[in-house]
């Protein structure tokens, strides 16, 4: 039972090395990649690379030199450790870059792409090499997208996209739980923008809904699009029957379902990854993302994120289109420049141009919204409390020295009130009287 134990763990350490050169003949670059497949295949990687770097200096014009070079970089990529992968992703671009058009170069491109999907992390921390993955990933589908390894890019594609996507949908849904309408909003509409495949596509529309209908009449319209989205493109989430019935409560039409994406949506959830409870420990274990939930159907992403505004921020010359949304964009530029006014200019004939849109609507009667309205309110809530007290109490004290002063009645003072009366002080200096030296002593001065 040990004995079967220990050759299992063996087997799984040390795989055998697919190559395709079977040939067996006695020529010595043959004899010298032989041997260096088969110390890859027992672990013994620095001796395989002393063997392959042999051959390829010794014999530069051999058959073997391109899967030699192929075999160094396997051996690093098996190797392993933060150094083995660094040195193997250098020796995967090399070939692509010495043998673009032979098929392990798609090969050679996807463990690539492979080296940095090992290393991510879990979406909530750093994610440089869930970026890297993504990048190289796309590489498989751009250079060889009818090779066999096209399938395999992709899927891992739709993962490192489930984390990125997730990462982004935490951020959001921190702003939306606080009430940060317009960070909310912005971030949770680019999250189904950027990633339509995302398992929670129909809650970051629902919450971005939501927080565009907390910012005024004026994102109504747009907090409408993103529950139409739900019923329309995610029609089995979770949220689809809660975006109807807000929908109804705005008076507005509810779309049909669309089938292509109830059909996508099917499928993705009948190849949900179902783990057991070892499975689930496991997996809490792990460093890496949680992806179970990731799309199994669907284009993936091919494109880079597009930086989004936030309705907070005025868009330049103050030009809003007419959705008001996130997107919103002026038709000006951000360049500064400086000209001479003319006599007749706009600031002459309407003094308060400056307060108005490109629509002539005053700018006072739209606010841009702010992510700190309730804090806000708040605010001003205690600070309206604050002054009524004071005015309260300086009411209080006025009324207190109305009734302690009495006005003299029918020319008379009454004894009374003399005591109350406040005692009368003469502003000018009393004039010092000087003794009389002329006056007998012992007498009073006049």
């Amino acid at each position: 039972m040990v004995l079967a134990a220990t050759c299992l763990a063996t087997s799984c350490m040390h795989k055998k090395y697919e190559t395709p050169i079977t040939k067996n003949t006695q020529q010595p670059d043959k004899v010298l990649f032989d041997q260096a497949i088969k110390d890859i295949e027992k672990g013994r990687y620095e001796t395989a690379r002393i063997s392959l770097q042999t051959m390829m200096s010794t014999y530069e014009s051999s058959e073997y030199m391109a899967k030699a070079k192929l075999a160094v970089a396997d051996s690093w990529f098996r190797e392993g450790g933060a150094n083995g992968m660094a040195q193997a992703e250098a020796e995967y671009k090399d070939f692509i870059l010495f043998y673009p058009n032979m098929e392990e170069a798609a090969e050679a491109q996807n463990r690539v792409c492979d080296i940095h999907f090992k290393q991510m992390d879990k979406s909530d921390r750093d994610w440089t090499q869930t970026l890297r993955a993504e990048e190289e990933c796309r590489q498989v589908l751009v250079q060889f997208p009818n090779s066999k390894f096209a399938p395999q890019a992709a899927q891992k594609l739709r993962e490192i996209q489930e984390s990125l996507a997730e990462h982004e949908y935490v951020v959001g849904n921190f702003y939306w739980r606080r009430d940060m309408n317009p960070a909310a909003a912005n971030r949770l509409n680019a999250v189904v923008d950027q990633y339509p495949l995302y398992s929670k596509a129909g809650e970051s529309l629902y919450e971005a809904g939501d927080a565009y209908s907390k910012m005024g009449p004026r994102f109504r319209k747009t907090a409408g699009e993103m529950f139409s989205r739900i019923v329309r493109e995610y029609p089995l989430d979770e949220r689809a029957d809660d975006a109807k019935r807000r929908l109804e409560d705005m008076e507005l039409p509810v779309p049909q379902a669309d089938q292509t994406a109830m059909q996508r949506e099917k499928y993705n959830m009948e190849n949900y990854a179902h783990h057991s409870f070892m499975g689930k420990a496991m997996g809490l274990m792990s460093s890496g993302p949680n992806v179970d939930h990731a799309a199994h159907m669907g284009q993936p992403t091919m494109t880079d994120p597009k930086k989004t505004i936030p309705a907070s921020v005025p868009v330049a010359n103050n030009t809003d289109n007419a959705s008001g949304g996130a997107n919103a964009s002026g038709t000006g530029t951000a360049e500064v420049s400086a000209s001479t006014v003319g006599a007749n200019s706009a600031l002459d004939n309407s003094p308060d141009a400056r307060k108005t849109d490109s629509t002539g609507t005053p700018a006072a009667n739209q606010p841009l919204p702010t992510n700190r309205d309730a804090e806000l309110k708040k605010l001003r809530a205690q600070q309206a409390k604050r002054q009524a007290k004071l005015d309260k109490k300086k009411k209080k004290d006025q009324d207190k020295g109305t009734a302690g002063i009495t006005g003299p009645v029918n020319g008379t003072t009454p004894a009374s009130g003399t005591a109350n009366m406040p005692a009368p002080t003469s502003t000018a200096p009393q004039q010092q009287q000087q003794p009389n030296n002329n006056a007998p002593q012992g007498s009073t001065p006049k």
